[in-house]
C-alpha cells in the first residue's frame, strides 16, 4: 500500500460531496440584498457566498470573524450563528441596559439612534440630541420651554 492519501478518505469520493461538520470560524465580507456574504477556510468557491443568520448583523460588522455552522453538512449552504467576541476589542459595542419598574436606561459608549420609518433620535457622545423626522410636533399642556446658549428657528 503507497503512503498517498485517498481522495475518498478525505470526502472527495466520486459520487460524495464534502462535508463541512461542526463550527467554522469565518469572516463576514459584506451584503447582498440584505443577506450576509461570508468567505471561510474550505469555501471552494472563488467569492464569498450568501449564508442564512440567526442573529441581526449590520454594515459595522463587516470584517469581523463569524461562526458558522453548515445545513446538512453542506459546505454552500453556510448558517452566521453569531460573531466572535473578542473582550478588548468589544468591549465598546456592548449596550448597558438598566431597568427596574419605573426606569428604562440605555446606556451606550459613542451613540444611541432610535428608528422609526423616515424619524430617528441620536443621541451622541459628545452630548448632541438629533430628531429628525418628515414631521416634527412639540405638545405640551404646561409650559413648552426652548432653552440654551443660543436659540436658532429656521
Amino acid at each position: 500500500m503507497s503512503d498517498a492519501i485517498r481522495l475518498d478518505e478525505l470526502g472527495f469520493g466520486v459520487g460524495t460531496q464534502r462535508r463541512m461538520d461542526g463550527v467554522v470560524i469565518g469572516a463576514l465580507v459584506g451584503f447582498a440584498d440584505g443577506a450576509p456574504l461570508v468567505d471561510f477556510p474550505g469555501n471552494e468557491h472563488d467569492s464569498p457566498i450568501r449564508a442564512r443568520t440567526t442573529v441581526v448583523l449590520g454594515n459595522d460588522d463587516v470584517g469581523r470573524e463569524v461562526a458558522l455552522l453548515f445545513e446538512a453538512a453542506d459546505p454552500t449552504r453556510p448558517v452566521l450563528i453569531g460573531p466572535i467576541l473578542h473582550r478588548d476589542t468589544d468591549r465598546e459595542r456592548k449596550l448597558k441596559l438598566r431597568r427596574d419598574s419605573e426606569h428604562v436606561e440605555l446606556i451606550a459608549d459613542r451613540e444611541i439612534v432610535l428608528k422609526g420609518g423616515k424619524a430617528s433620535i441620536t443621541l451622541t457622545r459628545a452630548g448632541k440630541v438629533l430628531i429628525r423626522g418628515a414631521y416634527v410636533s412639540s405638545h405640551s399642556t404646561g409650559v413648552n420651554k426652548i432653552k440654551g446658549g443660543a436659540v436658532q428657528i429656521n
